[in-house]
């Protein structure tokens, strides 16, 4: 499980136990710069995406933190990014700077969504 700390230019890991709904072992899992950590996703590699706001680019990071890829967007403010298409082969991302939502193929495949039990 991860937290993007956008004023502190921060993303959290966490353990989390489903069945018991509990997060456990915080740990710093990235520091992003120039731009703040904001929402993300995860691929079926286990690296995480996060869109970073103010830095017109989302990055790509392995399972323990390093960055891996970046990808440059004609927009300054990215929000969020995610998964989509019959394949799951298509990341889309928003803008807050009115620049609409984008649509790329990395070479990666997401995850299926999780269902909220209750």
């Amino acid at each position: 499980m991860y937290f993007a700390d956008s004023p502190r230019h921060k993303i959290w890991a966490f353990d989390y136990d489903a069945e018991e709904g509990a997060m456990s072992k915080e740990r710093l899992f990235a520091s992003p710069h120039p731009g703040f950590p904001d929402g993300s996703c995860v691929d079926a590699d286990g690296c995480l995406w996060n869109a970073e706001y103010g830095a017109a680019r989302v990055v790509r990071y392995t399972p323990r933190g390093k960055v891996d890829r970046v990808i440059e967007v004609p927009a300054q403010a990215p929000t969020c990014c995610c998964f989509g298409g019959a394949r799951l082969d298509t990341l889309y991302i928003t803008s807050a700077n009115g620049a609409g939502v984008f649509a790329l193929r990395p070479g990666s495949t997401g995850l299926p969504e999780a269902r909220f039990k209750g």
